[in-house]
C-alpha cells in the first residue's frame, strides 16, 4: 500500500511540479518526492536532458568529416572553390560577438598595402566574446599574428574566427550554442590596441563579413540564401577605410551576371608600370600577372588592355 501511495504521489509531483526549460542547457528541471514522512514530502530536483528537432537536425550534419584539423588555422590551403557558391542560414539573426555597441574600427579590404581579411570591432581587454552562431570549435589556441584565437565551424560550413583574445574559454571539439561565451577580448598577437578581429570564411575563402551580417543593433543576417562571388572574397575589391557598397546576390543568375560585370579592363597609359597599376586598382602585381598571363618584367605598351581581377 505504501508503494502504491509513493507511486501516486510521485506522478502527482511531476504533474504539479515547477518545471522549466533552460535554453542554454536544453534540459527540463523537475522536482519529485523522494521520501514520505507522515504528510510531509521531501523533494529532489532532477534534470531531464532535452533535444529539440532543430538540435537533432544540426547534430546529424557531420561538419567534422572534411578538413577537420584542430592544430592548423586554415586547413583548406590546397582546396579550390568554384564561383559563385551558395551559403544558406537557418536563422535570420546572429548573436552579437560583444555585449557593447558594435563599433567597426577597420573594415575588410586593402589596408596600408596589405589585405585585411576581416573586420575589427572595438572592445576593452577582458570583455566577453560570444559565438555568433551554433557550431563546433575547430581551433582554440595561439596563432601567430592573430594571438589567442578561436575558430568555430558552423553547420552550413561557414567558419568564424575570433582573434587577439586575452583568454580562450573553450577547447577544440566543443559544441557551442549561438551566443555562448568563448573567451575574453584582448590585444594578443600583432595588434595595436584592444579589439576583436572577426573573420568569416568558407573552405578557406575569406568572405567580407559585412556582406553576410549587418553589424548594426539589428544583428541581422543579410539573407538566408546568399551567393558569394569573388568580389566578396577578395580584399582588393574593397578599402578597409570605408564601408563597401552592398549588392546582395540571392540567386545564382544574379551572381553569374555580377561576375561578368565585375571584370574591369584597364588601358595602359604613358608612364604606367605594373606597380603603379597595382596601387591604383588595389590589386597585387601577382594578380595582374596571373590574370593576364604576363611576367613581372614584361614590357607594357601604351593602349594595352589588362584585365583587373584580384586573386
Amino acid at each position: 500500500m505504501k508503494h502504491l501511495l509513493f507511486v501516486g504521489v510521485f506522478f502527482l509531483g511531476i504533474i504539479s511540479a515547477t518545471c522549466q526549460s533552460d535554453e542554454d542547457s536544453l534540459a527540463l528541471k523537475v522536482k519529485v518526492p523522494t521520501t514520505i514522512l507522515k504528510q510531509n514530502l521531501n523533494y529532489q530536483e532532477i534534470e531531464i536532458p532535452l533535444v529539440s528537432e532543430k538540435g537533432q537536425a544540426k547534430l546529424a550534419v557531420d561538419i567534422k568529416n572534411e578538413h577537420w584539423d584542430t592544430t592548423v588555422y586554415n586547413p583548406y590551403k590546397n582546396t579550390s572553390v568554384s564561383y559563385p557558391f551558395q551559403l544558406s542560414f537557418e536563422d535570420t539573426t546572429y548573436h552579437s560577438p560583444v555585449r557593447r555597441q558594435k563599433v567597426v574600427t577597420s573594415r575588410y579590404g586593402w589596408r596600408r598595402g596589405r589585405s585585411h581579411k576581416g573586420i575589427d570591432i572595438d572592445l576593452v581587454t577582458g570583455d566577453s566574446v560570444f559565438s555568433i552562431l551554433d557550431g563546433v570549435v575547430r581551433f582554440a589556441r595561439y596563432s601567430g599574428g592573430h594571438g589567442r584565437t578561436v575558430v568555430v565551424r558552423h553547420f552550413n560550413g561557414l567558419e568564424t574566427t575570433y582573434a587577439h583574445l586575452s583568454k580562450i574559454g573553450v577547447k577544440a571539439n566543443d559544441t557551442v550554442a549561438k551566443g555562448q561565451y568563448i573567451g575574453k577580448g584582448g590585444n594578443t598577437g600583432r595588434s595595436f590596441g584592444s579589439h576583436l578581429h572577426l573573420v568569416t570564411s568558407y573552405k578557406g575563402q575569406f568572405i567580407h563579413p559585412e556582406y553576410l551580417f549587418d553589424f548594426s543593433e539589428e544583428n541581422a543576417i543579410r539573407s538566408q540564401d546568399i551567393w558569394i562571388t569573388k568580389k566578396w572574397t577578395r580584399p582588393g575589391y574593397h578599402s578597409a577605410r570605408r564601408q563597401s557598397k552592398l549588392a546582395l546576390y540571392t540567386s545564382e543568375k544574379a551572381a553569374f551576371a555580377a561576375i561578368e560585370a565585375q571584370r574591369k579592363i584597364y588601358v595602359v597609359k604613358r608612364g604606367d608600370t605594373l606597380s603603379r597599376i597595382s596601387q591604383r586598382n588595389n590589386v597585387s602585381v601577382a594578380a595582374i600577372c596571373k590574370t593576364n598571363a604576363i611576367k613581372r618584367n614584361s614590357t607594357l605598351r601604351i593602349g594595352q588592355k589588362l584585365v583587373i581581377e584580384p586573386l
